[in-house]
């Protein structure tokens, strides 16, 4: 097991993790969070070589994906940098990448009644000069947002955040009390305070509160 007691804080630099080879060809992994080798609740930064394939595969408590950088693609479509997707529980897929991905992957962490299948594409922010908040998710206490913040403004007031809260740094860095992240820094925070992260300049996070 790999960081599962959730009422611990957690923050992992992902660029001191090393890769690991999936049980496919082409397909690395950066565990994050793992409650059992190839099953289970699982957290992973996932990396396709180009012209990578991963064998047809089911997610009986669904699958949350958001494409970092690359094309992602399966028998649904082609998935550029910015998508968000959720597959829900009882679903099953065949990915590969022409080109080559890297993708945020969350596997076995569904509500029992959430079967909602979701496609949300996020070209504005991914590319915004300006302090914005896209929400890309909500079902009952869990909320899905990419946040851009620009200049040090505190957006993030404008949130409900006195939840467990995961966040993932995709680009520029933030700080939350003495821990400085920068880009692949990923943060699961149980008690998480909004006064503690504080942005000097531009940064670009995945933010998940009350799902753990």
């Amino acid at each position: 097991m790999l960081n599962m007691n959730f009422s611990q804080t957690v923050f992992m630099d992902t660029d001191k993790i090393d890769w690991i080879a999936s049980p496919m060809s082409g397909v690395y992994r950066k565990p994050l969070a793992r409650e059992e080798a190839e099953r289970g609740h699982a957290t992973s930064l996932v990396s396709y070589e180009a012209g990578s394939v991963f064998r047809p595969h089911p997610h009986p408590l669904g699958e949350e994906i958001l494409v970092l950088n690359g094309i992602f693609s399966d028998e649904k479509g082609d998935f550029k940098a910015g998508s968000y997707f959720r597959n829900p529980p009882g679903t099953s897929h065949a990915p590969h990448s022409l080109d080559g991905c890297f993708l945020l992957v969350k596997l076995h962490q569904f509500q029992v009644a959430d079967l909602n299948q979701v496609y949300v594409e996020t070209p504005s922010i991914w590319s915004s000069r300006q302090s914005e908040i896209v929400s890309l998710y909500q079902f009952g206490t869990e909320r899905v947002w990419l946040i851009r913040i620009q200049n040090g403004e505190n957006i993030l007031r404008q949130l409900d955040l006195s939840a467990s809260v995961e966040l993932f740094i995709i680009s520029g860095q933030a700080q939350y009390g003495g821990t400085l992240m920068t880009t692949g820094g990923w943060l699961r925070e149980p008690d998480f305070t909004v006064d503690r992260l504080n942005v000097a300049s531009d940064c670009l996070i995945w933010l998940k509160a009350g799902h753990f």
